[in-house]
């Protein structure tokens, strides 16, 4: 380490930018390379706007398949697969049952809560810093329940959180109502709930974008609106990445001493160009944005609703409400049958569970619901995949599932370590290191 490197990263979502800024930080020259006209103009822009931390558990469990096979028949299933007929999601199926059981969700568990409390404090760092303003609420998470039998297993994932150095409290409905009054309206048909005083949410765009912008100012180099079209690569390293701009047409030949790609769901097409085979298949997941009409009785905790397997977080004099995942491929559409039930469920919940507090009209009854999707990176395990590919040259920072914004700072700031030469303070396998290494980076802990 120690020596300035020319690095090339390609993505601008929370992941691209929060690595490029961080890059920055250790005295590399970086170039930033996204198809948008902006930051986050993807999968960072509508998500839930949850930090996390706590509430990271992967979806592979041992009631898992079940559940999903459920699900699979009901149009308002919170998870649902739709079989393609496509291999990746087949041989991507077959990893995440081999995830199934216990004894790797515990595993999985202590990876994604190390990560987690990692990124926590590089969040607040760079907010320390900078200043950075993006409707960040520090109230916590309250995950509540209406189910009896749910909540009585609430208890026992909150000891499996509880082992793993979080806390997560299971408060009685008088509690959660004291700790957020807006859910009274609601408060008989909830049975308890779950609730972290330490996370928090904030608008994920507004930040990746503000974050982007002091990257620019700090000489950061960016190609805006540029295709990534392929990865040339020449005795087993990287040569040159090819990119096109979309406004000329013309073509350029990137040239660096490290190429980081962290383009979500479509880094598995790029790294497969080049031989690397990654397990990243898109989840695609719902949000709506609504105005507030009595922003006095808005929640302002960050909210799991564990029926409807939905978060609802108040940015500003907004509500947002997002959930539910598809497993089947690429498609972006909202004008399905299927993808407006699922908008629309989530808005009517809003309805259900805050009655009056926003404005959840559809837009034929004259309301303006911002209806939104994106394609989460999902990994079998929900793990990331942050480390160096077999490609010389060639990095990966992808596969964040539903935990992008909350993992965001700290994937940033590991990766940037590892391209520096440095190993990042705490017990995670990095991609493309021995396993063992998490061993050896507990015992220097």
């Amino acid at each position: 380490g120690g020596h300035t490197m020319r690095v090339t990263v390609l993505g601008a979502g929370i992941i691209g930018v929060s690595t490029a800024w961080h890059l920055l930080e250790r005295g590399h020259e970086v170039t930033l390379v996204d198809r948008q006209a902006d930051a986050a103009l993807e999968t960072s822009f509508g998500n839930a706007a949850q930090i996390s931390v706590s509430y990271c558990e992967p979806w592979a469990n041992r009631e898992a398949p079940l559940k999903a096979l459920k699900w699979m028949f009901d149009p308002e299933g919170p998870l649902k697969f739709r079989p393609q007929l496509d291999p990746a999601q087949w041989k991507w199926g077959l990893q995440f049952l081999a995830q199934c059981n216990d004894t790797a969700f515990e595993r999985n568990v202590a990876q994604l809560v190390a990560l987690g409390q990692y990124s926590h404090a590089a969040l607040k760092a760079i907010v320390a810093s900078t200043g950075i303003q993006y409707h960040r609420l520090t109230k916590g998470i309250a995950h509540y329940y209406t189910s009896q039998q749910s909540f009585d297993d609430a208890g026992s994932a909150a000891e499996v959180m509880r082992r793993h150095g979080v806390a997560r409290r299971v408060v009685s409905r008088d509690e959660l109502l004291r700790i957020e009054p807006a859910l009274r309206s609601f408060a008989d048909r909830i049975v308890g709930g779950t609730y972290t005083e330490s996370d928090e949410s904030g608008d994920c765009r507004a930040f990746t974008q503000k974050l982007l912008r002091l990257c620019q100012a700090r000489g950061l180099h960016t190609l805006m609106e540029y295709d990534i079209e392929r990865i040339h690569t020449q005795g087993g390293e990287v040569q040159s990445v090819q990119v096109r701009d979309q406004l000329g047409g013309q073509v350029r030949q990137l040239q660096a001493d490290a190429f980081v790609v962290a383009c979500g769901s479509y880094t598995t097409a790029l790294l497969k160009q080049v031989g690397v085979s990654v397990p990243i298949y898109p989840g695609k997941g719902y949000s709506a944005t609504l105005p507030l009409l009595r922003p006095d009785q808005a929640p302002s905790v960050s909210l799991l609703d564990d029926q409807m397997k939905c978060a609802v977080s108040r940015l500003g004099n907004q509500l947002r409400v997002a959930g539910t995942i598809e497993l089947g491929g690429f498609d972006m559409r909202l004008d399905t049958p299927l993808a407006r039930t699922r908008s629309r469920m989530l808005v009517r919940r809003i309805e259900q569970v805050f009655p009056g507090v926003a404005d959840t009209r559809t837009p034929e009854e004259g309301g303006d619901p911002q209806f939104w999707c994106g394609l989460r990176p999902a990994t079998p395990t929900n793990i990331p995949l942050m480390g160096r590919t077999r490609v010389g040259k060639l990095w990966v920072n992808a596969g964040h599932g539903t935990l992008g914004w909350t993992h965001g700072a700290g994937s940033g700031k590991a990766l940037a370590e590892l391209v520096s030469g440095e190993q990042p303070a705490f017990a995670f396998n990095f991609y493309g290191q021995p396993a063992n290494a998490v061993g050896l980076i507990a015992k220097m802990a």
